[in-house]
């Protein structure tokens, strides 16, 4: 056999596997454009669910009723969406956030953005392995969810602990519950008089303890613009602590990595989260103003769809199997995270006023 011979039978098999990647990512967009315009429907747009949510949700429904009519070759494109796309649209997600925008809050919005963040993870992630007997990842990931940015911070997550799709699949449905009720039972406690707060608490309340952006956002909206605007900027703030979070999460794994090389098991791959670092340096460039206004409109509206695909893909992979197992110890440790984001939260609140406002 010649060497011509050799390297023609050595390459062909790895053709058609290119050809199902890439056939598989473009299967990926497709549903993540049908998901694009269903979430534009007035309809769902006025229930805040983002394209994200109805992505992961459309895309379990798939995986689990009509995959076996999917090619197999194209699981590697459903993977890499699920992956490595997952990982450059959140270090794009960084174009959202500015520094001046942080700094119009000032310290009041900074320490409550921590206080929420580091409290809720905490909480969660006991919650969820100490009584729910979660596994960590999904307790971390529901945490996550509730703690810093909703679906946005379980698909960081989910990438730097390299958890399975099922896991996602349930802090994103705890995200998706919760979020949605804060949404409007939050301006209904405020007009009935239950929030004793100013317009600045409200900012605060309502941009430290909502889930997704959008709800904040739609929360808000309901009370007055000056709230809307301020709940907004700690809501951001919030999205902004998931880089120290990550890296923090990254050091601490990494940690974990020698150990179980030192007793001589085998280790996993260290979790260095890049993408976090990424996220920063879009944050820098966003708060430099070097970019107009269109290209980083234009920037936005990819890199949600980015996200939309790669949520979409996770939901692919969820086998409701999975979930059940787990589901309603993950719904619990939900709820009970959602009770502290609301009691917590408001205490946490009227502290940052009484004492830095």
């Amino acid at each position: 056999m010649t060497t011509a011979s050799v390297s023609a039978s050595t390459l062909a098999p790895k053709a058609p596997s290119t050809r199902g990647q890439l056939n598989g990512i473009l299967f990926v967009a497709l549903f993540a454009a049908a998901v694009t315009s269903i979430s534009s429907l007035p309809f769902i747009a006025g229930l805040g669910m983002s394209p994200l949510i109805i992505g992961i949700v459309a895309g379990a429904i798939y995986g689990n009723a009509l995959r076996d009519g999917m090619p197999e070759s194209w699981a590697a494109g459903i993977n890499f969406s699920a992956r490595k796309l997952l990982r450059i649209a959140v270090a794009f997600f960084g174009l959202r956030v500015s520094l001046q925008e942080i700094a119009q809050v000032g310290l009041p919005g900074l320490v409550e953005s921590v206080l929420i963040v580091v409290s809720t993870l905490a909480i969660g992630t006991w919650v969820g392995m100490k009584l729910m007997k979660l596994d960590r990842d999904t307790a971390m990931l529901t945490a996550a969810g509730s703690a810093i940015c909703g679906a946005a911070a379980v698909l960081a997550f989910e990438s730097t602990l390299q958890s399975k799709p099922h896991q996602s699949a349930m802090a994103v449905g705890s995200v998706v519950l919760f979020g949605t009720l804060s949404m409007f039972l939050y301006p209904v406690l405020f007009h009935a008089g239950w929030l004793p707060l100013d317009t600045q608490g409200v900012g605060l309340f309502f941009g430290g303890t909502i889930h997704e952006v959008a709800q904040v956002v739609g929360a808000a909206s309901n009370v007055s613009p000056e709230a809307t605007h301020i709940a907004t900027i700690v809501k951001m703030t919030r999205v902004m602590l998931l880089v120290p979070v990550l890296l923090l999460l990254g050091m601490w794994l990494n940690r974990s990595v020698r150990g179980a090389a030192a007793e001589g098991t085998k280790p996993r791959k260290l979790a260095i989260p890049w993408f976090a670092v990424g996220f920063l340096a879009f944050v820098v460039i966003n708060s430099l103003n070097v970019l107009p206004q269109a290209a980083t409109h234009t920037l936005n509206t990819l890199d949600t769809f980015a996200l939309t695909m790669a949520m979409t893909a996770l939901g692919i992979e969820t086998r409701i199997s999975a979930v059940k197992q787990a589901g309603p110890r993950a719904l619990a440790t939900g709820l009970i995270l959602y009770v502290w984001l609301i009691g917590g939260g408001l205490g946490i609140t009227w502290a940052v006023e009484r004492f830095i406002g």
